[in-house]
């Protein structure tokens, strides 16, 4: 059980890395985004907490989601570690113009380690625009999620949004790795958790987890090549004033941070 809380809270309370050159520059002009073509595969290497594992992503068959085509994204073996991968497996993608439109089941990985169990389903989320401004949103969605874990009914109220990033002009990723023409973005979810508790017959509501962003994962895209490298961080803070009896029964820690990177390893752009 406590296992399960710990995905649930993980998974909805599921990025920043600085790059060495370059400045924000104007709309970006014909940002080739190689996510149309069936057969075209990237092979990550995925490094949470130096813990190593590796993702194999492949543009699969066309599938059909409320009557638009997309292309299916898959995994090899049906498993990823990485946000990235994990994010747009067996999901439906489609590139519009300079942006990457993303339909399906969005849920975190293993190697998100949130308090919260995230489980949407998007239709056309931007989940990376080349032609967003610094900071600037492509897509928000919220929502309210009513969950009881240990008899505890928990209130969950989210945000998840794509985020504008930078222009750079060369790269040299956190392994070495030189790229040129990348653009960046951000996929960012915050998220509050509260209860409400009936004590001698009255009812009490406490705030389990304050509003706070849990996930930030950053993308580095290259132009004509895709996601080079991805850089992730999952972080939580419980309320320090909640009751510890409410604590115990959530059985998980009142605090964590988890970074992962996923880098580019092997690709084949048709």
């Amino acid at each position: 059980m406590k296992k399960i809380v710990v995905l649930f809270l993980i998974g909805l309370l599921q990025f920043s890395c600085s790059s060495d050159s370059s400045m924000d520059a104007p709309t970006v002009v014909d940002f080739t985004i190689p996510y149309s073509t069936t057969g075209n595969y990237w092979t990550y290497d995925v490094n949470t907490e130096n813990v190593i594992d590796r993702d194999s992503l492949y543009i699969g068959n066309d599938t059909i989601i409320n009557a638009k085509t997309y292309k299916k994204m898959k995994v090899k073996n049906d498993i990823a570690f990485g946000f990235f991968s994990n994010s747009l497996r067996n999901n439906g993608v489609k590139v519009s113009g300079n942006k990457l439109l993303l339909s399906g089941d969005f849920s975190l990985g293993t190697g998100q380690n949130s308090p919260i169990n995230l489980d949407l389903t998007l239709e056309d989320f931007i989940a990376f625009d080349a032609d967003a401004p610094l900071n600037g949103n492509p897509s928000t969605r919220s929502g309210t999620i009513q969950e009881t874990i240990n008899g505890n009914p928990l209130t969950i109220n989210y945000t998840l949004k794509s985020v504008g990033g930078q222009n750079i002009a060369n790269y040299t990723s956190l392994n070495g790795d030189i790229y040129s023409d990348v653009k960046t973005g951000k996929i960012v979810l915050s998220a509050s958790i509260s209860t409400t508790q009936v004590i001698a017959g009255f009812p009490i509501t406490f705030v389990i987890l304050p509003q706070q962003n849990v996930l930030v994962s950053e993308q580095f895209v290259a132009k004509n090549i895709g996601v080079v490298h991805t850089h992730t961080i999952t972080t939580y803070t419980l309320n320090a004033n909640l009751p510890p009896e409410i604590v115990n029964e959530l059985g998980i820690p009142t605090t964590s941070t988890v970074t992962q990177d996923e880098f580019l390893d092997t690709y084949l752009i048709n």
